[in-house]
This record gives structure tokens, C-alpha cells and sequence, in this order.
């Protein structure tokens, strides 16, 4: 069965997701193997230190924005023209949304993978250099968590600007 050709933007959305739960889904088995585990718990996890990074910050967001926020912005884009009858205000929109929003999901979570076991080995060597790696990955995480943002906030918009662009129309036939 072939997708609606309206519709077959969404499948990068599904596949995206997918991907995302399976990378999520590999973290958390590792995360309790247990020298993984005594690790992690070593360099502060979950509670804070470099070990927080990985888990949960690392882990959560993987799965919980990259698997299932993109899966709902899959299911809400393709459910609103479906329910309501009514066009999408923008399918740009919807797919810079994918864009920003995953490469702001993947880019964050290499981010924190990186620089927590990289902090977390500075830390076990009681590095001073530990301050300076932290410099350096507070702005990396800052702007892809913007990057992210800026996906999600787009889709945020473009459901808005379609719920608006035909308030005045009724919702039933």
C-alpha cells in the first residue's frame, strides 16, 4: 500500500522516531549493565555530576523527544487534516519542524553522551580540566537544545496557524 501523496512527508517522522527508540531503547540496557552502571553512579548519575548527562538527560530525551514527540508530531500533522477536513496551513513548515527538531534531538544527545563520559573520566582522574571541558559543552548543549526548540516551536505554529486560518469555517459539516 502506497502513502497518500499528501501525506508521505510524514514517513521521515516515523522513521525518525523509530530510529530513536531503538538508540534510546540500546542506552538503557547498557546503562544497567553492571560495570556500565557502577560507572555512571561513579561520575554522578542520575542525580548530578557528569554521570547526569547520560542518564537520565542523554537517555530521556532520546526517547521521550526523539521517539515520542516526533511520532506525535507525525500523528498530530496527519490527524488534524483528517479530522477537520482541512489542509495544513504549511507542509514547509512541517518539515522544517522535522529538521530542526531532529537535528536538534540527535545533535543534543551525542552532546551529552560525549561530554558526560568525557567529563566523567576527568572527573574520576581528578582532572582541573574538568571546568574548562564543561565551557565547552555548555554552549554546544545550549544551542542544540535551541536548535530543537526552534523545531518543536515551528510545529507548535503551524497547528496553531491552521486551527486559525479556518476558525472562521464551522467544524462540523
Amino acid at each position: 500500500m502506497q502513502p497518500e501523496p499528501e501525506h508521505d512527508y510524514l514517513i521521515k517522522f516515523l522513521v525518525a522516531s523509530v530510529i530513536a527508540f531503538f538508540i534510546g531503547s540500546i542506552h538503557g540496557v547498557l546503562q544497567v549493565v553492571p560495570p556500565i552502571r557502577a560507572w555512571l553512579d561513579s561520575v554522578g548519575s542520575p542525580y548530578g555530576g557528569p554521570g547526569h548527562m547520560i542518564d537520565p538527560l542523554a537517555h530521556a530525551h532520546i526517547n521521550l523527544i526523539g521517539g515520542v514527540t516526533i511520532l506525535c508530531m507525525a500523528a498530530s500533522y496527519y490527524m488534524i487534516t483528517k479530522i477537520t477536513g482541512r489542509r495544513l496551513h504549511s507542509k514547509r513548515m512541517a518539515k522544517y519542524s522535522f529538521w530542526w527538531t531532529t537535528i536538534g534531538i540527535y545533535g543534543f544527545y551525542v552532546t551529552l553522551l560525549f561530554f558526560g563520559i568525557w567529563e566523567g573520566f576527568l572527573l574520576l582522574e581528578q582532572s582541573p580540566d574538568i571546568g574548562a571541558v564543561h565551557g565547552i559543552a555548555s554552549p554546544i548543549i545550549a544551542i542544540t537544545s535551541t536548535i530543537m526548540g526552534i523545531g518543536l516551536w515551528i510545529y507548535m505554529l503551524n497547528i496553531v496557524l491552521t486551527f486559525r486560518k479556518h476558525r472562521k469555517r464551522p467544524w462540523t459539516k
